[in-house]
């Protein structure tokens, strides 16, 4: 049996190491868009190889990742076989990340240390689970020594845009196909469910014209205010569908980008916005899309010569519960609680994740890391995103107990 004492003392011991090697990973920019990922694997694979873990490197083909809107993708997976039976526990974080925007107080790819945080985009979600992933695997190898059993590490690229060239690019050629799932998440909760999510683009046409002869023009910006106000108006009736997954409350819609028109002085000819609608894990996503098209085109009918085009731009669904997750959840709420001196509860989240497409495989799992307590406290996609070094330090070791626990 581990001695779980002797886990933690080997990750106390290389702490400074493991925040070192978090450092490098956030100085290499990952910003998606525009999405030119495969220098950060690059240099991934090299850290990985002072440790002694050689990564193998799979690109996705540059048309594959074009058509995403994207520059380059490459993603990696470190296997370590221990025995011929036992489980394949998989690892599994994400590099990409959103651009830092304004109003940073730290150098976004400086790696800052202040106040026991780490400053840095993505320093939170989710290359601090780059490191705790990776000094788990370190720890468990050192000090238990398991026979039996193998794990990998999947540092994928393709989060923010859905997942699909990222986990589900490894997953659909057939790269990998563990039994259990551990991704990147908060250190206070493990989480069994998710809400899904979709995107799209809604093209408002009219007619440009004079503003001086307007009625000689068709207004998209009128037209898109009435499709607005409808999509407002259901935002508020979606209050009142409840989820029955403890940390989702009830399905939401955000219009996050707008532009259109040429000039103050010219009828708008198009209006363009972009809509993000989460669903809950109770939601069908087929329905759910054909509710929205219906309401868009119902409101445009309702002035003349406005027409509409809707492309949807993403589709991810929610992730549920499987049953075989039960091992990682009992592990991670048994260790979490004696690390963190709390009870760590199993929901769901408001966020969608790419761990859907391992669900989707059959493959159960739950979301695990390094992370604070809520996504407001990381201030991921926001200025002066943060982890708390302890909250590294003592995810990593309940990280490394739960591998121990699941592959001896």
């Amino acid at each position: 049996m581990t001695d779980y004492n002797k886990l933690d003392a080997w990750i106390d011991a290389h702490f400074d190491e493991e925040v070192q090697f978090l450092q490098q990973l956030v100085r290499v920019p990952t910003d998606t868009p525009p999405g030119n990922n495969a220098p950060h694997a690059e240099r991934t694979a090299e850290l990985l190889r002072d440790f002694g873990f050689e990564a193998e490197k799979h690109a996705v083909p540059e048309q594959e990742v074009k058509a995403l809107g994207l520059e380059s993708i490459t993603n990696l997976i470190v296997r370590r076989k221990y025995g011929s039976d036992g489980r394949t526990v998989a690892l599994n974080a994400h590099g990409d990340v959103v651009p830092p925007g304004e109003g940073w107080t730290h150098d976004p790819y400086g790696g800052e240390i202040e106040g026991g945080s780490l400053y840095g985009r993505a320093a939170a979600v989710s290359k601090s689970d780059f490191a705790s992933f990776t000094f788990a695997l370190r720890a468990l190898e050192a000090v238990a020594r398991p026979a039996r059993g193998s794990v990998e590490l999947h540092f994928t690229y393709d989060e923010e845009f859905g997942g699909v060239l990222g986990p589900g690019w490894l997953l659909q050629n057939g790269l990998t196909r563990p039994d259990l799932l551990i991704a990147a998440g908060f250190s206070y909760e493990v989480v069994t469910a998710h809400n899904g999510c979709l995107q799209m683009e809604v093209t408002v046409h009219g007619k440009m014209a004079h503003a001086a002869i307007p009625t000689t023009g068709v207004d998209a910006l009128q037209g898109a205010v009435n499709i607005l106000n409808a999509l407002y108006a259901q935002n508020t009736l979606y209050q009142q569908v409840r989820s029955k997954v403890e940390g989702i409350t009830h399905p939401y819609l955000n219009v996050g980008r707008i532009e259109g028109g040429t000039n103050t002085n010219v009828v708008p000819g198009k209006v363009v916005f972009k809509l993000d609608r989460r669903m809950i894990p109770e939601e069908n996503p087929v329905e759910v899309e054909a509710t929205i098209r219906k309401l868009i085109a119902d409101a445009a009918e309702a002035l003349p010569g406005v027409t509409v085009e809707i492309k949807r731009l993403l589709l991810a669904n929610s992730m549920k519960p499987l049953p075989g997750n039960k091992p990682l959840v009992e592990a991670i709420q048994r260790h979490g609680q004696e690390i963190f001196g709390e009870p760590i509860k199993a929901m769901g989240t408001p966020l969608y994740t790419d761990v859907r497409l391992y669900g989707e495989a059959g493959i159960p799992g739950v979301i695990y890391g390094a992370g604070p307590r809520t996504v407001l406290e990381s201030h991921a996609k926001r200025n002066d995103e943060r982890v708390l070094l302890e909250d590294l330090r003592r995810a990593t070791k309940v990280i490394a107990r739960t591998l121990s626990d699941l592959v001896n």
